[in-house]
C-alpha cells in the first residue's frame, strides 16, 4: 500500500550524501539498468540508416523512395519530439521509475510490429512510436542518472552513457553487413529481422530496470521524505559493504518545501524569466547536434549508394569508421570535462567538429573523397561532435532546477530535435535525390554553422558545472533559506 504523503518543509542532507557517495558496484548497477538503453538506440538507428537502401529495392516487401525513407526518418524523430514532451512532464509530475518503465515498454512494442511491417504507413507510424518511446527515454534516464551518481564524476559518466549509443551503432552497423547479406537472408526478411533483434535486447534491458530505485532527489521534494532517507540508508549500507570503508558523514543541508508537481506557467516562468541566458545557451547546443547528427546519419546509406554506388548490404562497413570514433571521443574526452571544464571542452568539441566539416564539405564538392576517406572523415568529426551531443544532455540537466529538470530536457530535445532533427533529414534526402555532389556539400556546410553557433554560444553563456552539487548549480525551485551552497544568479 502506498504511504499517505504529507507535503511540508523539510530539512534534507539526501544531495550531499548522494555525492559524497565513492563509486561503487552499485552504480554500474544503476548504468546498465539505464544507461544501457542508448546502446539500443543506437543499435535500431544504425540498422534504419542501413537499411534504407534495401528497403528502396524492388523484393524487400516495401518498396520506399528515398524520399519516403526521408519521411520515415523525419517521422521517427517527430515521435520522439513528441515522446519527449509528454513523457518528460510526466517524469517530474510522476517520477523517474515508472517512466523509463513506461518509455522502454513502448519502444519494445513498436519496434516488434515494424518487424512485421506490411505497407509504408504502417512502417511510418511504427517508426513514429518507436520514437516517441525513444524522446521519453531521454528525459527520464538522463535526469534520473544525473541525478544518482556523484557530482565529482557526472560529466564522465553522462558523456559515457550518452555516447555509449555508438558501441550499438557499430554492433548495428556490423549486424547489417549479414542481416542484408542475400547469401544470409532474402531482401524481405533481413530487415524484419534487424527490427526483431532490438526487441529482443531491449526486453533484457527491461528485466533489468525493474529493480532499480526512484531517485531520492525526486523523492524529497514530492512528499516522500521518509522514503528518501530510507532508500539513500540503503545505498549508503550497500556501498560500504561493497567497499569495505566507513562513509564520512556530511553536514550540508537543503530545505524544501514539498511539492506533488510544477506548473507550465512556472516552467516558462523560469525559463524565461529566471533562466534566459541559460535557456538560449541550451537552444543553440541541441539545434546545432540534432541538425548535424540527424542529417548526416539518417541519410549516409544513401550518399554512399547515390555517389560512391556501394550496395546497400555493404553500407554498415562504411559505418563502422564513423560509430568508433563517435564512441572513442566521450569515452577519451569525458573525464576531461569534469577536469578542464564544461566550458572549455564544449566549446571546442562544438567548434571542432564544425570546422572539420566544412573542410569535408568542400574536398567532397570536389570529388576528392572516396567512400572510404569519407567514412573516416566522419570519423574524425564525430569524435567531436559525439562529445558534444552527449554533453548537451548534461548542461540541460544540470542548469535547470530539479522540479523541472526532466521537463527541460524533454523541451530542449524536443525544439531543436524539432528545428534540426526533422528538417534535416528531410532536406538531406531531397539534396541527395538530385545527384549533385555540391548541393550535398552545401547541406553540410549548413551543419557546420550551427555547431559553430552552438560553440560560440557555449563560450559566452557557459555555466561551469564541474564538480558541482546539482543543487548549487541551480537551486530548486522549492528551496528555501538554508539550501546547500549558494544559488545561481538568475542567467
Amino acid at each position: 500500500m502506498e504511504r499517505k504523503r504529507s507535503l511540508t518543509t523539510v530539512e534534507t542532507d539526501v544531495p550531499a550524501r548522494m555525492d559524497r557517495l565513492p563509486w561503487a558496484r552499485w552504480h554500474w548497477v544503476v548504468l546498465a539498468g539505464l544507461g544501457t538503453v542508448w546502446i539500443l538506440d543506437g543499435l535500431e538507428v544504425t540498422i534504419v540508416g542501413a537499411l534504407a537502401e534495401r528497403l528502396t529495392e524492388p523484393d524487400s516487401g516495401l518498396v520506399l523512395t528515398d524520399s519516403q525513407v526521408g519521411l520515415a526518418a523525419a517521422l521517427y524523430v517527430a515521435g520522439a519530439v513528441v515522446g519527449s514532451l509528454v513523457f518528460g512532464y510526466l517524469t517530474d509530475r510522476l517520477g523517474r521509475k515508472k517512466l523509463f518503465l513506461v518509455t522502454l515498454g513502448l519502444y519494445l512494442a513498436a519496434t516488434t510490429a515494424t518487424a512485421f511491417s506490411f505497407d509504408v504507413w504502417f512502417f511510418v507510424v511504427m517508426r513514429f512510436l518507436t520514437g516517441a518511446g525513444i524522446g521519453g527515454e531521454y528525459a527520464a534516464i538522463n535526469s534520473a542518472i544525473d541525478e544518482l551518481v556523484p557530482a565529482r564524476v557526472r560529466a564522465t559518466v553522462s558523456l559515457a552513457v550518452n555516447g555509449s549509443y555508438w558501441g550499438g551503432a557499430a554492433v548495428g552497423a556490423a549486424l547489417t553487413l549479414i542481416l542484408l547479406d542475400p547469401a544470409v537472408f532474402s531482401a524481405d526478411v533481413g530487415w524484419r529481422v534487424a527490427f526483431g533483434l532490438g526487441a529482443v535486447f531491449g526486453l533484457v534491458i527491461l528485466l533489468v530496470r525493474r529493480h532499480l530505485p526512484e531517485s531520492p532527489r525526486w523523492l524529497y521534494t514530492h512528499g516522500r521524505n521518509d522514503e528518501a532517507e530510507e532508500l539513500v540508508g540503503s545505498i549508503e549500507k550497500r556501498v560500504e559493504e561493497e567497499t569495505g570503508a566507513p562513509l564520512e558523514p556530511v553536514h550540508q543541508n537543503l530545505r524544501v518545501k514539498q511539492r506533488k508537481s510544477t506548473g507550465f506557467g512556472e516552467i516558462a516562468r523560469t525559463l524565461l524569466k529566471t533562466y534566459p541566458r541559460r535557456t538560449l545557451l541550451g537552444l543553440a547546443l541541441f539545434v546545432g547536434q540534432a541538425f548535424l547528427y540527424n542529417a548526416v546519419y539518417f541519410t549516409f546509406a544513401l550518399v554512399l549508394a547515390t555517389f560512391f554506388k556501394i550496395p546497400s548490404a555493404q553500407s554498415g562497413l562504411y559505418l563502422l569508421p564513423l560509430a568508433v570514433g563517435s564512441l572513442i571521443g566521450p569515452l577519451l574526452l569525458g573525464r576531461f570535462f569534469d577536469s578542464i571544464g564544461r566550458r572549455t571542452m564544449i566549446s571546442v568539441s562544438y567548434l571542432g567538429s564544425g570546422a572539420l566539416l566544412l573542410v569535408t564539405a568542400w574536398l567532397f564538392s570536389e570529388g576528392m573523397l572516396s567512400a572510404w576517406t569519407l567514412a573516416l572523415a566522419w570519423a574524425v568529426i564525430f569524435f567531436f561532435a559525439s562529445s558534444g551531443a552527449s554533453a548537451a544532455y548534461l548542461t540541460v540537466s544540470e542548469i535547470f532546477p530539479m522540479e523541472i529538470r526532466a521537463m527541460c530536457i524533454a523541451l530542449f530535445y524536443a525544439v531543436g530535435t524539432g528545428l534540426g532533427g526533422i528538417i534535416g533529414p528531410l532536406l538531406f534526402g531531397v539534396l541527395v535525390e538530385t545527384g549533385d555532389a555540391g548541393n550535398v556539400a552545401l547541406g553540410y556546410c549548413l551543419g557546420a554553422g550551427v555547431m559553430v553557433l552552438g560553440g560560440v554560444a557555449e563560450l559566452v553563456l557557459g555555466v561551469e558545472a564541474a564538480k558541482r552539487s546539482l543543487e548549487d548549480v541551480a537551486s530548486p525551485l522549492s528551496a528555501q533559506s538554508g539550501a546547500v551552497g549558494t544559488a545561481p544568479s538568475a542567467t
